[in-house]
């Protein structure tokens, strides 16, 4: 049992990234064998957990945490059911710096917002605003983002030519380098839009 709490929370903010096995060695200070045999026990105990809905995947040397396949069906059912609809301020964040700035890395979008947005990535890639789009040919090759048909359906779009410009964006939403400091505001406005429309 022991690390499993400590590899729970790494996946879990790893997102759809997930981890992979040398770099969570490192940061738990363990050997690659302990840690190896720490995830073999929490994918066991996960998978026969009845109260879980959550399990451990692997992706060659890279683990993530996903919820279990039996709940596809009631997760569709939630993001068709209308609850989801609005997207929270930080999904807008990350999906309008995905749709001005793809390709891009989940690494590049953090640097821009400040903060940690894996779990919101993988909402919006749950609801197919956005999607995995190639690797970038960097070291370590990042996942790039790309956003997709249901983002324009989403938004009222035809193509990304639509989008606004970034120079119809007003002085107060750039900051002191110029870059969108509330970039998510033209799409909390064409999401009222299009639920006024709808």
């Amino acid at each position: 049992m022991q690390y499993q709490a400590e590899i729970m929370a790494l996946l879990y903010t790893s997102g759809d990234q997930g981890l992979e096995l040398g770099i969570m060695a490192e940061l738990l200070e363990i050997s690659k064998s302990a840690l190896r045999q720490s995830l073999d026990e929490l994918k066991i105990n996960l998978e026969a957990d009845e109260q879980s809905g959550l399990i451990i995947s692997q992706f060659d040397d890279i683990y993530k945490l996903v919820t279990k396949p039996q709940f596809g069906s009631l997760l569709n059912r939630y993001f068709k059911s209308g609850l989801s609809t609005t997207l929270s301020q930080a999904a807008l964040e990350v999906l309008s710096i995905i749709a001005y700035k793809q390709p891009v890395t989940r690494v590049e979008i953090d640097e821009i917002r400040g903060v940690q947005s894996s779990g919101t990535l993988q909402t919006l890639i749950v609801r197919q605003l956005v999607k995995e789009n190639g690797r970038k040919n960097v070291p370590g090759k990042p996942i790039i983002y790309a956003t997709t048909e249901q983002f324009l359906d989403y938004f009222g779009l035809k193509t990304l030519k639509e989008l606004p410009d970034i120079s119809e964006f007003e002085d107060s939403e750039l900051d002191k380098d110029g870059n969108l400091d509330l970039f998510y505001s033209k799409f909390e406005k064409l999401e009222n839009n299009e639920e006024n429309n709808g």
